[in-house]
């Protein structure tokens, strides 16, 4: 593997979670963190810094925005979090403030790093993101539905008693309230969901597949309502993607890209299935999709694509 060099623009709950999980993958050769709060990112690091004697080698550091200048990957988890209550699209003005302040300044050295975002509204925030810095599309990826077709892949193998790994199921569209599960898609055990059903007799059919598919579309909204974030699980997400990057895996994740012709869609970042490697994203794999399918992936970029014209993005 090359030298790596990962930094995280935001020291919060996000961005601290995700530099533990480098810490404990041992992915990476360095680790910077960036934060507006000096004292937090110091504070942050010290910690983390604690835990080096249980881990392989690895620099962690405090740093500024020249950082970015050898970075291999910038991972931007800062903005305003999300509260009780507020949908994700809530924040676009808010952040898109903060975005256009910190992506000149990670550019501002001519970086050749790939931008991984993970600010809410994430498909709105990365499409923010192509346009501030003016970098190859796929140089910036937003961490998009993984985590939420993560959260359908954990309740069908809870719900179906099966190992999480035998499970494949996919969200599409935007990560928030209008994504898209694809049943059609969707596998237990080399089977079809619907294959799979008939076989374990239990009677389940598109009735509770909506049920959980509820469950994952407000997953974020009961846990910010119980502990006010989450970052667990897009932590390990964004370490998933960061892999994918750092070792060229050629990963097929539903990460945000922006669209140019896919599924008819074009101007739009949204998240599609597609391959990532070492070079950022490689090219979509838009596989076939139901006309129902199709037609609610197209309101979901309807609804991203006015708020990015709402913001002066395009």
């Amino acid at each position: 593997m090359l030298k790596s060099k990962v930094v995280i623009v935001g020291a919060g709950y996000v961005g601290s979670t995700l530099a533990y999980n480098l810490i404990q993958r041992a992915l990476v050769e360095e680790i910077v963190l960036i934060d507006i709060n000096q004292a937090k990112a110091e504070g942050e690091v010290m910690d983390l810094s604690h835990s080096l004697p249980f881990a392989r080698p690895v620099e962690i550091r405090v740093g500024g925005y020249e950082e970015c200048n050898d970075a291999t990957v910038v991972v931007i988890t800062a903005g305003v979090a999300q509260k009780p209550g507020e949908t994700r699209l809530d924040l676009a003005s808010r952040n898109l403030a903060i975005y256009q302040q910190i992506i000149p300044a990670i550019i501002a050295g001519g970086t050749k790093a790939i931008l991984l975002i993970a600010t809410n509204p994430l498909d709105v925030m990365t499409y923010a993101a192509i346009r501030l810095s003016g970098l190859p599309p796929e140089r910036v990826i937003g961490s998009g539905t993984l985590l939420d077709s993560s959260r359908l892949r954990f309740l069908l193998s809870r719900h179906c008693g099966v190992d999480p790994a035998n499970v494949h199921a996919y969200i599409l569209g935007e990560h928030g309230d209008s994504e898209v599960p694809i049943w059609s898609a969707t596998h237990i055990a080399g089977m079809h969901l619907d294959e799979y059903c008939a076989i374990c007799g239990r009677g389940c059919g598109p009735r509770v597949w909506e049920e959980l598919f509820a469950k994952v579309r407000d997953a974020a909204y009961e846990i910010i309502a119980r502990k006010g974030a989450t970052y667990y699980a897009i932590g390990l997400a964004l370490v998933r993607i960061l892999t994918a990057i750092l070792r060229d895996e050629h990963s097929l994740l539903t990460v945000s890209v922006l669209l140019n012709g896919a599924y008819g869609l074009r101007d739009v970042a949204l998240s599609v299935p597609a391959i990532v490697g070492r070079q950022g994203v490689e090219r979509v794999i838009p596989f076939p999709l139901t006309q129902e399918e199709e037609e609610k992936l197209h309101r979901s970029a309807a609804i991203i694509r006015e708020v990015i014209v709402t913001l002066g993005l395009a």
